[in-house]
């Protein structure tokens, strides 16, 4: 590298983004003590961690594809897992970080669009969407199906057809079977993704500075991580689950209680089984993590690096007896994200509302670019400045025509109907234990957040925001 390169790199910093599948808030060693992260800790110790960051939505397609616009559910229409793909003419922040002079990478999952036929052959679509070196595989269940660097990887190491068999004997008997990937730890999607990572970041030699966003797969279900790390936590540690909220006969019902009505219910010691092999599955990923920060120390630029972690949504491991996510409890709707700044000073807790979009103009504004669409993302510049300013005075998720909203000292979520059917005093019942809707004492407070969740509607769609898609359904 030339000495005008080396001296713009010390200048302009470069961007990690790290982005988990399905991790909970409090599946760190630093927010819930019971998940081995050491390099993860380290992370949230040199930066600000946000211990109330909530995801637009509780489910991968619309969460991600509204990280990436800065756009809501009732903007795009995309509800839940459907087949929706931007058309090269939206804006994103990545293109805003690319025009700010940056080399934009992608290692691992994105689901921006339909995960099928060879992934290898959207490469052209990603790089629209503002990403210039792209090595993008599908989720858990779709490596199963779709091409990629990765699966043409299994191929040609036989290992394909056992990983394939290995997932339909899982969803066929027991979804929440727990047991070791056939893969394993040499061929795992966390460490491919990992390692790409590493190696692209270890050999990357252009005088631009590097935005690289790393995606992995896990801790995704199914629960199949490999040894040693299916091993390294102990069942009888985790935390218990907890029960379903109880409330009132007669309230309105919404997409929890569907799921509720038809939850697997999991046991007590598959629960156990099931967070201890999740815990291996994030101390992998965390492993990872700590061989590309090795990585880019050993270039000398860690000093000059921005890191942010986040991740898409949460998943319920056992509580309310639910599996998975796509409801508005908090095990699948609040998100573990960590700042990291080479200006940062000392380590720093924030309870500031987030919404998982804010990420987006904030590493732009980072970056020195500008956001010139319409979207409804807010920098979280100023609150890394201060922790006590108030970033948000509230924050909403979406999910198939519901909506939720989330404040300091109240969680209520409105059904397809408009009526509310979960109402939670989040300051005197932070475990969710007791849904107030329906009671006749609440109706004041009721009509009142209702009020409050059209009003957010409204203001947001009076802004004109648009969505530009090439595919758009079921």
């Amino acid at each position: 590298m030339d000495p005008d390169a080396a001296r713009h790199k010390t200048i302009t910093p470069n961007i990690l983004l790290l982005m988990t599948d399905q991790q909970r808030a409090d599946a760190l060693g630093a927010s819930g003590g019971w998940v081995p992260t050491p390099h993860l800790d380290g992370l949230a110790a040199e930066g600000m961690r946000f211990s109330n960051c909530i995801t637009t939505s509780p489910v991968c397609v619309p969460a991600r594809l509204s990280l990436a616009t800065g756009l809501y559910p009732h903007h795009t229409g995309v509800w839940q897992n459907q087949r929706s793909q931007p058309s090269p003419e939206q804006p994103t922040w990545m293109q805003c970080v690319r025009a700010a002079g940056y080399r934009t990478s992608l290692f691992g999952k994105t689901h921006l669009h339909p995960h099928q036929g060879d992934l290898r052959e959207r490469e052209d679509l990603m790089r629209s969407y503002g990403l210039d070196d792209v090595d993008e595989i599908g989720g858990p269940r779709a490596s199963a199906r779709v091409l990629s660097h990765m699966t043409a990887a299994w191929q040609a190491a036989g290992v394909w057809d056992a990983y394939r068999a290995d997932y339909e004997e899982r969803f066929r008997d027991k979804p929440h079977m727990v047991r070791p990937s056939p893969l394993g730890l040499q061929h795992y999607a966390d460490v491919y993704v990992g390692q790409q990572a590493r190696q692209y970041i270890t050999e990357y030699d252009l005088e631009q500075p590097w935005c690289c966003w790393v995606s992995f797969g896990g801790p995704h279900e199914p629960w199949d991580t490999p040894e040693p790390f299916a091993s390294l936590c102990d069942p009888l540690a985790m935390p218990r689950a907890r029960r379903a909220p109880e409330g009132v006969a007669g309230r309105p019902l919404g997409e929890l209680d569907r799921m509720l009505a038809s939850a697997v219910d999991p046991s007590v010691d598959d629960i156990a089984a099931m967070r201890a092999n999740y815990a291996g599955n994030i101390a992998l990923i965390d492993e990872q993590i700590g061989q590309i920060f090795a990585a880019i120390k050993g270039r000398g630029e860690w000093e000059n690096t921005i890191v942010v972690l986040v991740s898409d949504h949460g998943e319920m491991n056992g509580d309310a007896g639910l599996i998975y996510k796509s409801n508005f409890l908090d095990g699948a709707v609040r998100v573990p994200l960590i700042v990291r700044t080479p200006e940062m000073v000392e380590a720093a807790v924030s309870e500031a509302l987030v919404e998982w979009i804010d990420i987006g103009p904030t590493l732009v504004e980072m970056a020195g670019g500008r956001v010139d669409y319409p979207q409804f993302g807010c920098s979280l510049n100023p609150v890394l400045e201060d922790p006590r300013v108030e970033h948000r005075t509230e924050v909403i998720a979406e999910l198939v025509g519901e909506i939720m909203l989330l404040d300091h000292q109240w969680k209520v979520a409105l059904n397809c109907a408009g009526q509310v059917y979960l109402l939670f005093d989040v300051q005197n019942d932070p475990d969710e234990m007791v849904n107030l809707a329906g009671r006749p004492e609440m109706a004041a407070v009721e009509d009142r957040l209702r009020l409050r969740v059209l009003e957010r509607l409204v203001s947001t769609q009076l802004q004109g925001a648009g969505y530009r898609c090439d595919l758009h359904g079921n």
